[in-house]
C-alpha cells in the first residue's frame, strides 16, 4: 500500500524532511536566545542608567577591562581637559546617521591619572585627512557625568584598526592606545559625556542606547518552530496525495482491463 515510500524519490524527500526539522528547531532556539539576550541587555541598560552616579575611579582603573555588568554605568569625574592631546575617531555617525568624527578628550584627574571623555560627534571638514573643526573643551577644572563604556577593539567592534592615519585621528576609542600616546596612566574604558552638555549642541552628544525595543527575534523564533511543525504535516499530506493518485491510477487500469474470453 505504501511501497512507493521506498522509491528513491520518496527516500530523498523523507531524509530532507528529517534534516529540516531539527535544523529549524535549532534556528528557533537561536532566535529565542537572541531575544533573551536583548531583554537582559535592555534591563541592564535601564538599571545602570538609572543608578546613582558614582566616581569613575570606583569602577575602573588603568589596565582594567570594563565588564558587561558595568556597561552604561552612570559615573562622574572631576579634572581638567587636556585639549592638546585630544583625538577624533573616524567614520562615526551622528544621531541622524551622518558620517563624521567623535571627539575624545583626555580629562586629567587630580591624582594625575586620565579618563577618556567622548564629548560627542562633529561633521568632517572639506579635507578628510585634516583635523576637523572641533569646539574647544571647557577650560579649568570641571566635573562631568557620563556613561561608562568598555575599550573598543577590532574583535569586539568589527572596525579595522588602520595604521598610518592623519595626526590625532584614530579608528577606536581604546585606553591602552591612548595611554601610550599620552605617556600617562589611563583608566580602562571611556566615558560618554551626558553632562554638562556644550552650548549650541556641538559636539553632538552620543544618544542614549535604545533599551525599549526588543526586536523581532521572538517572532522569528516562533516562525522557525511553526516551519518545523509544518514539515511533517506537509510530508503526510504529500504521502496521502501520492497514495490517492496511485489508487486512482490502479482503479482506472482495472476498469479498462479486458475480461478474459469464455470457453
Amino acid at each position: 500500500m505504501y511501497r512507493f515510500l521506498l522509491t528513491r524519490q520518496w527516500v530523498c524527500l523523507t531524509l530532507i524532511a528529517l534534516v529540516l526539522i531539527p535544523v529549524m528547531i535549532k534556528l528557533g532556539f537561536w532566535q529565542y536566545h537572541r531575544h533573551e539576550h536583548r531583554v537582559a541587555q535592555n534591563e541592564l541598560i535601564a538599571k545602570n542608567l538609572s543608578a546613582k552616579p558614582v566616581p569613575v575611579t570606583e569602577v575602573t582603573s588603568p589596565g582594567h577591562t570594563v565588564p558587561r555588568s558595568d556597561y552604561w554605568r552612570a559615573v562622574t569625574a572631576t579634572g581638567t581637559y587636556d585639549s592638546a592631546h585630544e583625538v577624533v575617531v573616524r567614520m562615526r555617525t551622528s544621531n541622524d546617521d551622518k558620517v563624521g568624527f567623535q571627539v575624545v578628550t583626555p580629562l586629567v584627574l587630580g591624582d594625575g591619572r586620565v579618563v577618556l571623555v567622548n564629548r560627542g560627534w562633529v561633521p568632517g571638514g572639506d579635507d578628510p585627512t585634516a583635523y576637523p573643526p572641533v569646539p574647544a573643551a571647557p577650560s579649568g577644572e570641571v566635573t562631568v557625568a557620563g556613561r561608562l563604556k568598555a575599550d573598543e577593539t577590532s574583535g569586539g567592534s568589527g572596525i579595522k584598526d588602520r595604521k598610518g592615519l592623519p595626526d590625532r585621528q584614530v579608528m577606536l576609542v581604546n585606553s591602552e592606545q591612548q595611554s601610550a600616546y599620552l605617556g600617562k596612566p589611563v583608566l580602562g574604558g571611556y566615558l560618554e559625556l551626558t553632562s554638562p552638555l556644550p552650548p549650541g549642541g556641538a559636539p553632538e552628544a552620543v544618544a542614549e542606547p535604545d533599551h525599549d525595543s526588543i526586536g523581532p527575534h521572538m517572532a522569528y523564533a516562533v516562525q522557525w518552530w511553526l516551519f518545523a511543525a509544518a514539515v511533517p504535516v506537509g510530508w503526510l499530506v504529500l504521502v496521502r496525495r501520492e497514495r490517492r493518485d496511485l489508487d486512482a491510477e490502479a482503479a482506472k487500469a482495472a476498469a479498462v482491463e479486458p475480461e478474459p474470453a469464455s470457453a
